[in-house]
């Protein structure tokens, strides 16, 4: 449950807001974060998603991408400019598509669930 006044962490990530207020814009280019929000000043500072949605990206595209290939295969046995013609684009295109909302998603869910970064432990 979103906290009281805050919109879903899903909603504004899939939006590209704010996960405070849900109306500024989280990014200033494609997927560089703006220091903090134009509408309710949250500091985008401690935000961090790392590799998270490139690793969702690589492991969900890829599956789609390696099924749907297998696929087209099985049935029509296509030459190789064919498959390149038809997966190609659509790793690319699916890999630009979605960096941005699961990158803004994921920013969101660490300020809803109050994530950040831990003191290392020594072992």
């Amino acid at each position: 449950m979103a906290r009281r006044g805050t919109p879903s962490p899903f909603r504004a990530g899939l939006a590209c807001r704010c996960p405070r207020c849900g109306r500024g814009p989280l990014f200033t280019g494609y997927i560089k974060l703006r220091p903090a929000c134009p509408e309710c000043g949250l500091d985008y500072g401690p935000a961090d998603a790392g590799d998270g949605p490139a690793v969702l990206i690589i492991l969900v595209l890829g599956a789609v991408v390696v099924a749907g290939a297998l696929i087209v295969e099985a049935k029509f046995q296509p030459p190789m400019w064919v498959h390149a013609a038809l997966w190609l684009p659509t790793i690319l295109g699916g890999a630009l598509l979605l960096l941005r909302p699961l990158k803004a998603t994921m920013i969101a869910l660490q300020f809803h669930h109050r994530a950040g970064e831990t003191p290392h432990s020594r072992y």
